[in-house]
């Protein structure tokens, strides 16, 4: 019996469909989803739907663990039977319909031209998006973390930072990101002093994983978490008893497990409720795969503990909590602040960041539109207009497929001016594209339209963006009829669009 999808995960399968079915792409398209939330599922559903066409999947992986893990939650949720493959060997013709292969996955790619191609990926920052660009056509959804934490499919993450300043300043980058080694000799210093911080913070009473450069790095910090009394264990790939350690840990027979690289994919444990990352990281994705080790929901586990260090560095593209959810590095910047004046809510310190980003953007908006109430200009400028609307993906917005770098087309443009948008700022495709959608949904939403909202906002009306046509437009009248000025008996400030003016 086949397992019930999750409302998301059966969207995520509709849009794959969609994007394989349209007619502008060359059927490679990407799903990103967030550690956690199903995306072997989501693999499952998928290649259901193909066999049950006739057709045959081959799915590609660059380790071990996640073809085996992929291999077992097929046989669970569907009963397919796959064929496990090393890329070597080339077994196109497996008599399987399902074949899952190891590592060379572009070259094989490339080989099956004309096949339906589905990437699978976790939330990457944006130079992985870029990347993955040169292989993908489109992103058919995005499930990203704070999306789940808000749904209740993932738990909440709470970021505690611990006042103690490591110094990295010196350690070198190696394909874009720090240097192993040179983390390691830079860390081992404070390793004791960790140890302790971690005892402070309750870590012996927590299902605790943590992240370490190097393998020596992770057995000497093993070493001193039991000195101070939480008992620990270093796992690696040479360790003979791997899933006798982590039964151990899950029975809270230890408390601690310290790895390098090992738990990064391809190990759920929900029972984990701390994670401490001593492996700083340029990479978002790789920030967000260690944190996601502990975001699974678990009976009686209310929340995931991230402790977070000061790491001294002269690079500000350090990854730290805020980049698991913010939208942009002004919101992450703002969320670090809250964080450093004590611990908060990741979503709480998003949530109140853009509130505080807003708030000085509307001021900024403010003091724009006092300086073009002389203007005459017909059309409203769309980074305006995307912050009346309080979009902040839309203000923000930058390009990352290839065809979304492309200019805008003809067809577009007249139809942004159409809406009464300037077209001036529109540099590429996919932004036009953004541009439009909104533009659409509020039509089809009956909101107040760009021009609406700007002479409203010009009268002092302070979020006009939110209003209905037809309330924009009563007021409007209103105005209209005594001159563009605002009734005495109607205060823009407290305004309620929605109660009835004489």
């Amino acid at each position: 019996m086949a397992l019930e999808l999750r409302p998301y995960q059966q969207e995520a399968v509709e849009a794959i469909e969609a994007q394989w079915g349209a007619s502008d792409n060359n059927g490679r398209t990407l799903l990103v989803q967030a550690t956690g939330t199903g995306k072997t599922i989501v693999m499952d559903a998928v290649t259901a739907r193909v066999l049950a066409r006739g057709g045959r999947v081959l799915l590609l992986a660059h380790r071990d663990e996640l073809i085996t893990q992929a291999q077992n939650k097929f046989k669970a949720f569907s009963g397919l039977d796959c064929a496990i493959e090393k890329a070597s060997s080339h077994a196109f013709g497996s008599m399987f319909p399902v074949t899952l292969l190891a590592d060379s996955y572009r070259s094989v790619i490339d080989h099956l031209d004309g096949a339906k191609v589905l990437g699978v990926t976790a939330t990457p920052d944006r130079a992985d998006k870029r990347g993955l660009a040169e292989v993908y056509d489109s992103i058919a959804y995005e499930y990203p973390l704070d999306r789940a934490i808000r749904e209740g499919y993932l738990s909440r993450i709470v970021a505690q930072l611990i006042p103690l300043e490591i110094d990295i300043s010196d350690v070198k980058v190696q394909a874009g990101d720090f240097q192993a080694s040179g983390l390691d000799e830079s860390l081992d210093p404070y390793l004791p002093e960790i140890a302790a911080r971690m005892l402070e913070a309750g870590c012996d009473g927590r299902h605790t994983v943590v992240f370490l450069p190097l393998v020596d790095t992770a057995r000497r910090m093993a070493d001193e978490l039991n000195a101070v009394g939480i008992p620990t264990e270093e796992i690696d790939g040479n360790s003979a008893d791997r899933a006798e350690i982590i039964a151990r840990f899950e029975r809270g027979e230890t408390r601690c497990l310290t790895c390098s690289m090992l738990l990064t994919e391809g190990w759920d444990c929900p029972i984990c409720d701390c994670v401490v990352v001593l492996r700083p990281t340029k990479s978002r994705s790789l920030f967000a795969q260690m944190v996601g080790r502990g975001t699974r929901l678990y009976p009686g586990k209310d929340h995931l503990l991230l402790l977070d260090f000061l790491w001294n560095t002269a690079r500000h593209d350090l990854c730290r909590p805020a980049s698991l959810v913010a939208k942009s590095a002004e919101v992450a910047a703002r969320m670090t602040d809250i964080e450093e004046a004590g611990g908060c809510d990741l979503l709480d310190a998003e949530e109140q960041a853009a509130r505080d980003i807003i708030a000085e953007r509307e001021a900024s908006l403010a003091r724009e539109l006092a300086a073009q109430r002389k203007k005459t200009s017909r059309l409203v400028d769309p980074l305006l207009f995307s912050i009346s609307i309080e979009d902040e993906d839309l203000a923000d917005y930058e390009p990352i497929m290839p065809h979304d770098m492309l200019p805008p087309t003809q067809r577009q443009l007249v139809a942004i001016e159409h809406f009464g948008l300037s077209t001036e700022t529109i540099d590429c495709f996919g932004k036009a594209s953004m541009v439009l959608d909104r533009l659409v949904r509020r039509a089809d939403a009956n909101m107040a339209t760009p021009k609406q909202i700007r002479q409203l906002e010009r009268c002092g009306f302070p979020h006009p963006g939110t209003w209905t046509f037809a309330q924009a437009s009563r007021m409007m009248s209103m105005l209209s009829h005594n001159h563009w000025r605002v009734p005495y008996w109607i205060d823009p400030m407290t305004y309620d669009p929605n109660m009835e003016v004489a």
